[in-house]
């Protein structure tokens, strides 16, 4: 069930997390911001190029089933069945309403939106820049069959100019059939806003990938809660969870995990191999950039955990997720 209020004064629906989340204030917000902008460290951007390893069309075509590439930050392209599935897709240079200032890449994408093959699917968990890019969902929007989206989110793509027979708009524990797959929205632990206006005036999800056999969990943005241990009860074992590992920081404690709650959500789900996301393309908190890769390997062997870490562009099997390497750790 999703948890939402009603303001008299406002038709629309205000979603909420179901443990309240911690409102920082003015004031603190005020700091957040100043500490952001003015008293950043140097090492929250790679120094040097990042390795990558750029897509063909071709290469994608080719590639087996229940093969993974990752795009950067939360944008990934699942092949599941011989159809090509999008998580996220932000293609644009800055994860902001504009692009002349905000977070800039690390990195281009791997491969374009006009080289990608057709897309079954796209994939959303809530509207926040860095993961609902409308320059992205536009040119999408030809080569794409279905957006799959939490609650509000699919009203935003209409307005866009996406048919409304292409969106799926689905509250937590919902689930569609859409092509070969089954997804099923989940509970995450976050908020939503593109404006100053809109906060909370869409709902935001992670979501549960089914194809056959095979099990994936994408976390979106999300905080730790209890709710992993749920959606762990009630979908799990997963072959393969995406899950949330950067911009973290304690001011902001309950809408991000630190590596420590990464790695114990992942235990509560029942994962059985864990790929960092939401990291290595933007700058979007005050850790450095490679921080969240080295915090999630120590954690996993510590635990005996098993982790993988693709370089951008590089394919992963799903089901049978190879070892790679520690590519960060440039020369």
């Amino acid at each position: 069930m999703t948890s939402l209020i009603c303001n008299a004064a406002d038709s629309r629906p205000a979603y909420r997390n179901d443990a309240p989340r911690q409102q920082p204030g003015f004031l603190k917000t005020l700091k957040i911001f100043w500490e952001f902008t003015f008293n950043k460290p140097a090492n929250t951007v790679p120094a040097q190029s990042l390795p990558m390893q750029v897509l063909t069309r071709e290469q994608l075509l080719s590639a087996p089933d229940d093969t993974l590439f990752r795009l950067g930050h939360s944008t990934i392209l699942l092949k599941l069945k011989g159809e090509f599935w999008l998580t996220d897709p932000v293609f644009s240079k800055r994860a902001s309403p504009v692009q002349w200032a905000g977070p800039a890449r690390f990195h281009a994408p791997p491969i374009s939106i006009a080289e990608l093959p057709p897309i079954k699917g796209v994939i959303l968990s809530h509207n926040h820049y860095d993961h609902l890019d409308y320059a992205a969902v536009r040119e999408l929007e030809a080569k794409t069959e279905y957006f799959l989206a939490p609650l509000g989110v699919g009203d935003t793509l209409v307005s866009w100019g996406i048919p409304v027979e292409k969106v799926r708009q689905l509250g937590w524990w919902e689930s569609v059939s859409a092509g070969s797959l089954k997804l099923t929205a989940t509970p995450a632990q976050h908020f939503s806003g593109r404006t100053l206006w809109d906060s909370n005036k869409t709902l935001w999800a992670s979501w549960v990938i089914e194809s056959g056999g095979l099990k994936v969990f994408f976390s979106g943005d999300t905080g730790y809660f209890k709710g992993f241990k749920e959606i762990g009860e009630r979908f799990g074992p997963f072959d393969l969870t995406l899950m949330e590992t950067g911009a973290y920081d304690p001011q902001w404690p309950d809408i991000h995990m630190q590596p420590k709650e990464t790695m114990q959500a992942h235990i509560d789900l029942r994962g059985k191999v864990m790929l960092p996301i939401h990291n290595g393309t933007f700058d979007l908190a005050m850790h450095s950039w490679d921080d969240p890769f080295e915090q999630i390997t120590a954690l996993a062997a510590a635990r005996g955990q098993t982790l993988a870490t693709p370089m951008i562009g590089e394919a992963l099997d799903v089901a049978q997720p190879q070892a790679t390497g520690a590519w960060w750790r440039m020369p």
